[in-house]
């Protein structure tokens, strides 16, 4: 199962979730997302676990618990959407802007 794991401190490494995570069963990967340009945590990452009792266990214990002064957010992780919402293409029409009539 992926588990999402967010609001995580900027100073939490992939070790140290996986120790967090180890604690209900065997992590099969970690991975905290970064910013490309400056190499810094998003605050928010993946944790993958093959057993869904024990990630169902980690999820529910885990959720809300407090690391370094914040408590995370964590549940499973849901595949991308690939609904149209967001983010407008000007080049596919509409957006335009205030017609005046051609006056201006």
């Amino acid at each position: 199962m992926n588990i999402y794991v967010g609001n995580l401190p900027y100073n939490v490494v992939e070790e140290d979730l996986r120790e967090i995570f180890e604690e209900y069963g065997e992590v099969a990967s970690v991975k905290i997302i970064s910013d490309k340009l400056t190499g810094r945590s998003k605050g928010f990452g993946f944790v993958e676990m093959d057993n869904d009792l024990e990630a169902k266990k980690a999820i529910d214990e885990l959720n809300n618990a407090e690391i370094s002064g914040r408590n995370i957010k964590v549940n499973e992780s849901r595949p991308k959407s690939n609904d149209s919402r967001g983010g407008g293409n000007r080049r596919s029409g509409g957006g335009g802007g205030f017609n005046r009539g051609g006056r201006y």
